[in-house]
């Protein structure tokens, strides 16, 4: 058994461990494929590729798909 000077030096660094896993808690990698599923808003007609934004839905459909006609809500963008 520890004890003294060692045991209040384990205790600390238990202390640390511990807060260290509850500031992570809810930061896992599912977690943040989640957040950014639901960030992904407007999908291409085309493509299908997954646009955060209207300004970005306009500038990915104007570089990969410029023959073909600008979607409705794309023309007040």
């Amino acid at each position: 058994m520890a004890r003294g000077h060692q045991k209040l030096q384990s205790q600390a660094k238990a202390q640390e461990k511990a807060a260290k896993m509850k500031k992570q808690q809810g930061h896992s990698a599912a977690d943040q494929q989640k957040a950014a599923a639901k960030a992904l808003v407007f999908a291409c007609a085309i493509c299908k590729s997954q646009m955060p934004d209207p300004k970005t839905y306009k500038q990915h459909f104007e570089n990969k798909h410029p023959k073909n006609d600008l979607p409705e809500e794309l023309k007040g963008v």
